[in-house]
């Protein structure tokens, strides 16, 4: 799902391309003749076709807009950027397709949405172009092709192509961890190395270590975590325990049944986890917590710890104050299980858009394996086999091989057409459990039983 943060983005100013079905063809002449006539058969000025992408506005839209100006020199055709915060990013989009608007010609959608807009006829099918060019999902990482392209999943119906791989992973204050009195102490009361966690378990204990101990005269704390109640955030966070404890959607067996496997004895163990988590071992003023939240806890030194999505890496290897030396990558912990959340998005065409064909141009340009190489290289993270499967691709960057060993073990909120009504009612449920303190873990999944079970009655498929 994903993710989100920094405001960006911009608009390319419009330049003038000679459109193609103005040319004349000339008869071969001679001499001085047929220069006047080539000249004299230059096209005229034509207005320039300017596709819009939307998507929203955070660091790689940043860099979509850098990779984006070779297509213009390549094709002639300029591109417009409608960027909009992760806050009112579904909103904003959702109801611009809902209302069948114009405004986009290509969008950069979040994984959830493609159930509904393939089916709510939002996107334009990709199957007959992807044949026509030779374009192959075989060639993308098998998750995003299910999480950003297929509906219905596990099908080979196409409706987006993959553009954004994200997933929940987390940073940690490697210069703290390596302090040899740090480890020294903790190594006496824990019984194991202080290092970046490989369970669950482990990260609660190096979570409580850190918490309100003083670090060159801060006051430093466990971690930062998703608590955010208003869009998806603390859903985000949430799943990252419950995946690992046990927790599933619904019976393998049997579509839409939820009961003993949303509020299965596991899945309550890890809601319970969660809110221990959050109640041990977070900052003060945490309760609200999203991607740009998380981040900057990381940045000005607060904690120990912080879970976000991989597109945050690259800014913060960057840092001045944290970057560097100073900080280390690990994916989500394991439990019983091991996931983390998916996040990302696929880029698709509008089907309300007027300029489908220059639109399915920009795809055929993004797919193609030396673009995606300079996606990766600006800040984006490519999902085509041939750049992250690479030999070099886990030494390309110091946070690469996390970000593969997230990207192996994802997982995904539902797809649902009915999608931002069963986000809404997980975000009350367990918002009001852990950050509120509202009754018992096992009241607030049976609770999203209920809410869940209503939805898809509603919808005809229970």
């Amino acid at each position: 799902m994903s993710s989100g943060s920094h405001r960006g983005g911009g608009i390319l100013p419009a330049s003038i391309f000679w459109e193609e079905n103005m040319q004349r063809k000339l008869r071969p002449l001679a001499g001085m003749t047929a220069a006047l006539l080539m000249t004299a058969a230059l096209p005229v000025a034509a207005k320039a076709e300017t596709l819009t992408l939307c998507w929203a506005a955070w660091d790689p839209a940043n860099a979509l807009v850098e990779l984006s100006k070779d297509f213009t020199a390549k094709t002639g055709i300029d591109m417009k950027f409608e960027f909009v915060p992760w806050t009112s990013y579904a909103d904003r989009f959702l109801n611009e397709l809902n209302s069948k608007g114009k405004l986009c010609d290509l969008i950069i959608g979040d994984s959830q949405w493609i159930g509904g807009s393939a089916e709510n006829g939002h996107y334009v099918k990709l199957n007959d172009f992807f044949e026509k060019e030779g374009i192959k999902m075989d060639d993308f990482v098998p998750a995003t092709v299910v999480g950003y392209s297929q509906w219905p999943k596990n099908t080979p119906n196409y409706w987006a192509l993959p553009a954004m791989g994200d997933v929940v992973g987390w940073t940690y204050r490697k210069d703290w961890f390596s302090r040899p009195e740090l480890q020294k102490e903790f190594k006496e009361k824990y019984g194991w190395d202080l290092d970046a966690p490989k369970t669950l378990d482990q990260l609660k204990q190096i979570a409580e270590f850190f918490q309100n101990r003083e670090i060159d005269g801060q006051t430093v704390y466990g971690a930062s975590i998703y608590t955010e109640r208003g869009s998806e955030g603390i859903t985000m966070g949430v799943t990252n325990v419950l995946y690992n404890y046990g927790f599933q959607y619904d019976n393998p067996d049997k579509p839409y049944e939820m009961e003993g496997f949303v509020n299965s004895p596991d899945a309550i163990a890890g809601l319970e986890f969660y809110k221990a988590l959050y109640d041990c071992c977070t900052p003060p003023g945490a309760s609200n917590v999203y991607m740009v939240e998380s981040a900057d806890a990381f940045k000005s030194g607060q904690v120990a710890m912080h879970m976000n999505f991989a597109f945050t890496w690259p800014g913060l290897y960057k840092d001045e104050k944290v970057g560097g030396d100073k900080i280390g990558f690990f994916p989500n912990p394991a439990g019983k299980a091991h996931f983390a959340q998916l996040g990302g998005q696929g880029i698709s065409v509008v089907s309300y858009s007027d300029k489908q064909e220059a639109a399915l141009q920009y795809i055929k340009w993004f797919a193609q394996p030396d673009v995606q190489a300079k996606w990766w290289q600006l800040g984006g993270f490519s999902c085509l086999r041939s750049v992250v499967e690479d030999p070099e691709f886990p030494k390309s960057q110091p946070y690469a091989q996390a970000f593969l060993d997230s990207m192996a073990i994802v997982k995904d909120f539902w797809a649902e057409p009915a999608y931002a009504s069963l986000l809404q009612a997980m975000q009350k449920r367990v918002h009001n459990y852990v950050i509120a303190g509202n009754g018992t873990a096992k009241e607030a999944l049976d609770g999203l039983v209920a809410d869940w079970t209503e939805i898809f009655e509603d919808e005809g498929k229970i």
